[in-house]
């Protein structure tokens, strides 16, 4: 699947007050895997950005004064986001101003982006993951060890990029998995991929198999449920285990 992480920075809001797009930034992935490429653009919004959105980003008047307007980058964005699932922390909010900059152009066919794009947003994902905690991406980065030290300030390619290393930790982290040494580069799905076991000569001898205690065993287990608590979801090794456990 082709996916399409994205953020938007605005003169303020809500978008019903006449408010716009200043910052577009966007990252693509293919079966969970950064591709390298982005579309990122600062727009010119023809009206004034509200003094506590620029304490948010940092984008001030004179900064977008000499930038293109939405209508002559319109084309290039439809084209990069055109049939992805798109990813955004609080949906609504980015959605919304998107949706309202095509309809100012009078083009209906591209004024509602679910009619062209999946939309999963990550805040509810989060709530329903951890519920009654603060789910904003700053915490998220904290929960989920990712980091966002260069994140003084609000910007829509940092935070877009910030927001597709925690999805894919919220996700399960690992793309794939590789045992033996092989280096498996799994097969762009997402799942897990596994080389093939390698069987010793006849008649050679086994390394001497060293078996964990009791106390050993027992305090990787309470690892384990703290990993999965934090994830929200057992963790791949538990997952691939799971079949043989129920044999």
């Amino acid at each position: 699947m082709r996916s399409v992480v994205l953020d938007t920075e605005t003169t303020g809001m809500p978008v019903t007050d006449g408010h716009r797009i200043i910052e577009i930034g966007c990252v693509e992935l293919e079966g969970r895997r950064l591709t390298g490429r982005h579309f990122h653009v600062y727009l010119q919004p023809d009206r004034e950005v509200d003094e506590g959105a620029i304490a948010v980003h940092g984008i001030t008047n004179e900064y977008l004064k000499d930038k293109p307007r939405f209508r002559e980058i319109a084309d290039d964005f439809f084209e990069f986001i055109n049939g992805a699932q798109l990813i955004i922390h609080n949906a609504a909010f980015d959605v919304g101003f998107i949706n309202n900059e095509f309809a100012l152009l009078g083009q209906q066919e591209r004024a509602e982006v679910s009619d062209y794009c999946s939309v999963l947003d990550t805040l509810m994902m989060a709530r329903e993951r951890h519920p009654g905690q603060r789910n904003n991406l700053d915490a998220l980065c904290k929960r989920y060890g990712v980091d966002n030290s260069g994140r003084d300030l609000h910007g829509a390619l940092l935070d877009a990029e910030i927001l597709a290393d925690v999805y894919l930790a919220m996700t399960g982290g690992q793309t794939s998995l590789s045992l033996a040494g092989q280096g498996a580069e799994g097969d762009g799905s997402g799942r897990p991929q596994a080389s093939a076991i390698r069987r010793l000569p006849a008649g050679r001898a086994l390394t001497r198999v060293i078996r964990a205690s009791e106390a050993e065993l027992a305090a990787h287990a309470v690892r384990l449920a703290a990993i999965e608590k934090s994830a929200g979801g057992p963790a791949l090794w538990a997952q691939l285990e799971a079949p043989a456990a129920t044999e």
